[in-house]
């Protein structure tokens, strides 16, 4: 098995991301890795195809600081500092293989909800950080939280 220095652990901030935190966490620990987490907006301009003609960089700022406050809840109990938690605004792959050479990451762990066929190829995340990873990559499959 290889010898990782520097795990970067991708989540998109929802109940189930703590599963691909655990799995990344474990990996760094047997690795003695640093571990940097990332979670990468899309802009709100893509979601809505640039047609509405209002400003949206208020509500933007207002997604950005609940994802800061969000990873920052999640990078807490592993005492992840500030400086290696990442939220970046762009297409989700593209951000996250960019930070993962800027920073010499050598393991990529994404979540995968197991989708197939069409939604797997139009809209995966995970499948888009495979295919232009430089480094390892790791997914996690996601397993849904049982509600109480």
């Amino acid at each position: 098995m290889s010898q990782y220095k520097h795990v970067l652990i991708a989540v998109d901030l929802t109940e189930e991301s703590h599963q691909v935190i655990e799995k990344g966490k474990a990996i760094a620990e047997r690795n003695n890795a640093k571990v940097s987490l990332i979670h990468a907006l899309e802009p709100l301009g893509f979601a809505y195809g640039g047609d509405i003609p209002m400003d949206l960089s208020s509500i933007q700022d207002q997604l950005d600081q609940h994802a800061r406050d969000k990873i920052s809840e999640l990078a807490a109990p592993l005492d992840i500092p500030e400086n290696q938690q990442h939220i970046l605004v762009g297409m989700p792959d593209s951000e996250i293989h960019h930070l993962a050479k800027e920073q010499d990451v050598d393991l990529i762990v994404v979540g995968s909800h197991g989708r197939h066929g069409l939604s797997l190829l139009l809209g995966s995340t995970s499948t888009g950080v495979l295919h232009g990873a430089k480094c390892d990559v790791l997914a996690v499959r996601i397993h849904k939280e049982k509600k109480s």
